[in-house]
């Protein structure tokens, strides 16, 4: 009885959840039919279904979207979701068919992939791109079958690629570059038999690329850029991919891969091949044999292979007649640049050769008529000049070729864009270089090229150029450039020998939009009322700094396209002038202006750099500073400014650096500076007036990496708390987000240029000289709390600040004694307490800084042996000086027990603490090697200079020889017998 109870309420329970089933597909069915019968009906629709609006509203309910993407997501009734923001409906069904997202990082989105995505059961397209999505991928996208178009890139998912993804067997195009991945790639993407395109770029996989992936015969393009630590140990299964068109590798190593330009040539629909860093100068045979086919490829990227000169035998198959696109910059190419363009053209005249070659041997027999072998010797002679009619762009930046920019590059005549920056080039610019007709960008910067700038340049039709950190000369300057003027929206000159005169084609250049000519010598006066013809109205970029300009600065300066003005270091005069609202740069620094700070600098909201230092301004702070909300350095270095701190700083929360040292400031430090600075990284009040302690609340600016309090009347006791200050802590170089640097993207001619700019410029006092830094300023790690009345001792605490590379306490009142862990601030390159009142030893730990190339503790009351160490002793005696009972080498003070020793010929070590006192050796060995270098020097030096010496040498150089080996006998049994002792 009880098992037929059961039985029957086991049987009903299953009845009961297959109708819900039954009822669940009915109902999806029927929602299904009735759009079917309307579409049959004559009366088409686009209008979502219901479940499947619910399902994207519990989809953005799950996401993080701040600046609200998704607004038009929205819960009623008569919203159709169809016509929802990055939602795409099949227009038979109403049925979704496709979801984007379409985040960037302007809007925001991430949060929780939600598990709703399955009941969108006719989803194909799904793209995440671009969120900040973190996480593992969730695991029910493997079930999502229906999938042909996958794209989860450029987020923060992490852990391993799942194996469930070689389920989607109708996925076409997978992209899961751009995130965290890590483990090996899975074996089971190589079953998506209909995958068109795969990207895995810019991950942490590490492992072999599988060999699976040749069963990917319909990819067409494959992505496996930057995978760290992955290898490849052959490509084999490359050559199964014979509909592949692009083909990025950067990053991945082939140095184990012979034969692999066999393997790529015979892909004959490859078009685009991308091999950045990726070992090429390390595999033995990349080229086995001459394959009887062309190249198809139009894009060749082979930057930073360290590829020299050499790699031109197996680079030749490579390069063929399609070619549009050459980069192997960052590479070791040396040698003329004629000889590197006329290889380059040498490659592409064999390729022809050869495919005539195979043509007529297909058509009759393989032979070539007279004529045909009487040009392929010609061309061999003369260097095989054919040109290369199609390349479009060719860059060999970062390489070491050399010689002048000559007529060979006329072969070129499709250049649109060519960079050979960075090599070592030193002759002149060709004229053909001018005649190009489809040249439009030109890069030839930081060369040692030479010569006047061809007024030809005029007749070019230029878009770009740069030629700076050169030694080009400016003869062009009252040249007619009215074509030039047409096109010309970047020009950079900079460190080139243009001046003195000022430019005055650039008049005529109503197009411009960058200006760069720095550092050339023009010390022209410029008259204020020619300003205003001399700037055009589309410039946003203008720097003419590190010249000797004169005049004063026109109010045509307010030209509304301006973002970026660096007129420092020259000698303009006067006052302030109006700029533009929307400059984001602006360096005035190292002239003579005068007068106050103008109250229209409130209105340069935009403003992220201010650099007025080393003039002649005068008068408070104004209050319009602070409003500088996007302030990241303020920099009004030595001129006059007076009066307290402003309160008002205190607003600019973005600032990174500060300075304002250098003037007539004075007051307390306020406390605000710890507080509402947190991104300070750098903080300069040196030189004023600054009085009171040093407040506590400076230890909370946790990026603080150079403290310059110096020159002030600060009172009271150094901070205990100064351990917080972490950066100071860690070891090594600045990290990133303090590599401060002025970005800005120009658009010329629908391509964007970055224009990047350091900005990071300090005065620091170092090794007893005060130096300017600036790119090297990230190096820097620095306390200067020099010349106050600062009393008591070192905090302890100090000690753990073991990345310090520089610390000045000197001219001050503090005392007690060296914290004996100063050894472990190995990173110590100068340390200064002289002029203090410190009492005790020098710390036996101090010979432990290695890195310690100034030290100074004259003129306190120190006592006792100076530690021995391989540092120490190398000092001069001033440094230690002033310290009545301090003693031992370097100083000639000897310490107790040492007058024996003096007596005693052997110096060997002290029996009173252990430590090593062989100055005399050491001394010995120096000067013992001094002075067989001076004599060989003078003995050789003789016979290099007298020509009578140098015969007689020859005519008993047996004997001589003798007397020198005896010489050098007698000296190494000296020096034995001393090491020995």
């Amino acid at each position: 009885m009880r098992e037929n109870i059961c039985f029957y309420f086991m049987q009903t329970h299953v009845l009961f959840i297959f109708s819900l089933v039954l009822l669940c597909f009915n109902t999806t069915a029927a929602t299904s039919l009735g759009h079917k019968l309307v579409v049959a009906a004559g009366g088409a629709t686009n209008t979502c279904i219901n479940n499947e609006r619910e399902a994207l509203l519990r989809i953005k309910a799950r996401l993080l979207h701040p600046n609200d993407p998704l607004s038009t997501w929205r819960r009623e009734e008569e919203d159709d979701c169809c016509k929802w923001r990055g939602v795409t409906c099949d227009n038979q069904t109403g049925h979704v068919t496709m979801l984007d997202l379409m985040c960037s990082y302007y809007t925001g989105v991430g949060g929780e992939v939600s598990f709703s995505l399955l009941n969108l059961t006719y989803l194909n397209h799904l793209d995440l791109s671009d969120c900040s999505f973190h996480g593992t991928i969730p695991p029910f996208i493997g079930s999502m079958t229906q999938l042909t178009f996958l794209n989860l890139a450029s987020n923060h998912f992490v852990g391993t690629i799942p194996m469930s993804i070689g389920s989607l067997k109708n996925l076409t195009t997978i992209d899961l570059s751009e995130n965290n991945f890590s483990g090996i790639i899975p074996r089971s993407i190589g079953s998506l038999t209909k995958l068109t395109s795969l990207s895995l770029s810019n991950n942490s996989l590490h492992g072999t690329i599988p060999r699976e992936f040749g069963n990917l015969t319909n990819l067409l393009t494959l992505d496996l850029r930057y995978l760290d630590s992955c290898t490849i140990e052959n490509l084999d299964w490359l050559s199964s991919l014979s509909s592949l068109s692009k083909l990025d590798m950067d990053g991945t190593s082939l140095a184990k891969v012979n034969n692999w330009v066999n393997v790529i040539i015979g892909l004959q629909n490859l078009y685009w091949l991308t091999l950045g860093r990726c070992d090429l100068s390390k595999v033995m045979h990349p080229y086995s044999s001459v394959v009887n086919s062309s190249s198809s490829i139009g894009v060749l990227y082979l930057d930073n292979n360290n590829l020299n000169s050499s790699s031109y035998r197996w680079l030749c198959p490579l390069v063929g007649k399609k070619l549009t696109s050459f980069d192997v910059s960052g590479n070791s190419f040396d040698g003329n640049l004629s000889d590197f363009l006329n290889n380059l053209s040498r490659c592409t005249s064999l390729q022809q050769q050869q495919q005539q070659q195979q043509t007529q041997s297909r058509r009759g027999g393989g032979c070539t008529s007279l004529q045909q072998q009487q040009q392929h010797t010609r061309s061999r002679r003369v260097g095989g000049c054919t040109s290369l009619n199609r390349l479009f762009t060719l860059d060999a930046s970062g390489n070491q070729l050399t010689g002048s920019l000559s007529d060979e590059i006329k072969n070129f005549s499709s250049l649109d864009t060519l960079n050979l920056a960075y090599n070592h080039l030193n002759g002149t610019i060709s004229d053909k270089l001018w005649q190009l007709p489809t040249l439009h960008r030109l890069n030839l910067s930081s060369n040692s090229l030479r010569g006047v700038i061809s007024e030809n340049i005029g007749k070019s039709n230029l878009f770009k150029v740069d030629l700076s950190h050169n030694s080009l000369e400016g003869a062009l300057f009252n040249a007619d450039l009215s074509e030039l003027s047409m096109s010309v929206q970047y020009i950079d000159f900079s460190s080139n020998k243009l001046g003195p005169c000022f430019p005055k084609w650039i008049q005529k250049m109503k197009k411009l939009r960058h200006l760069d000519l720095s550092n050339n010598s023009i010390s022209e006066t410029f008259p204020t009322e020619n300003w205003n013809q001399w700037l055009p109205s589309q410039l946003r970029y203008l720097d003419l700094s590190l010249n000797n300009i004169s005049g004063t600065l026109p109010e045509s300066l307010s030209n509304p396209k301006l973002e970026f003005v660096d007129l420092s270091s020259n000698s303009f005069y006067g006052p302030i002038p109006t700029f533009p609202a929307q400059i984001s740069f602006l360096d005035l620094s190292d002239n003579s202006l005068t007068g106050k700070l103008p109250d229209s600098l409130k209105n340069l909201t935009y403003l992220k750099v201010l650099n007025l230092g080393h003039n002649m301004l005068s008068g408070y702070i104004p209050p319009c500073v602070g409003c500088f909300g996007q302030l990241e350095k303020l920099s009004l270095y030595s001129n006059s400014f007076s009066g307290e701190l402003p309160l008002f700083l205190k607003n600019c929360t973005k600032l990174s650096l500060l300075n304002l040292g250098a003037n007539k400031l004075y007051g307390n430090i306020p406390v605000w500076i710890g507080k509402d600075l947190s991104r300070l990284y750098a903080l300069s009040l040196k030189s004023n007036n600054f009085s009171g302690a040093i407040p506590s609340q400076i230890c909370q600016l946790a990026s603080l990496q150079i403290l310059d309090l110096s020159f002030n009347n600060l009172q009271g006791t150094i901070p205990s708390c100064v351990h917080n200050l972490t950066s100071m802590v860690q070891k090594g170089l600045f990290t990133e987000h303090n590599l401060h640097r002025y970005n800005n993207r120009l658009d010329i001619q629908a391509r964007y240029y970055s224009v990047d700019y350091s900005y990071d410029h300090l005065l620091i006092q170092w090794q007893g000289k005060v130096n300017e830094f600036g790119r090297n300023l990230r190096l820097m790690k620095t306390i200067d709390l020099s010349t106050n009345s600062l009393t008591g001792p070192i905090p302890y605490e100090i000690t753990n600040l073991q990345g310090l590379v520089v610390l000045n306490l000197s001219h001050n009142a503090l005392l007690g004694e060296i914290p004996k862990n100063i050894g472990q601030m190995q990173q110590l390159q100068t340390l200064d307490l002289s002029k203090n009142n410190f009492s005790g030893g020098l710390p036996s730990s101090m010979s432990q800084l290695n890195f310690l190339n100034y030290l100074d503790v004259s003129d306190n009351n120190l006592s006792g042996r100076i530690p021995s160490g391989t540092q120490l002793q190398t000092f001069e005696l001033s440094r230690f000086i002033g310290n009545a009972r301090l003693c031992g080498p370097p100083l000639t003070k000897y310490c107790p027990g040492d007058k024996e020793l003096e007596v005693t010929p052997v110096v060997g070590e002290s029996k009173s603490n252990g430590e090593t006192i062989d100055e005399l050796k050491r001394w010995f060995y120096i000067g013992g090697a001094a002075g067989f270098v001076t004599a060989f020097w003078i003995v050789f030096g003789t016979l290099l200079l007298n020509r009578r010496a140098r015969h007689a040498f020859f005519e008993c150089q047996d004997s001589l020889k003798d007397w020198v080996y005896v010489k050098v006998a007698v000296f190494m049994a000296k020096w034995r017998r001393v090491a020995c002792a």
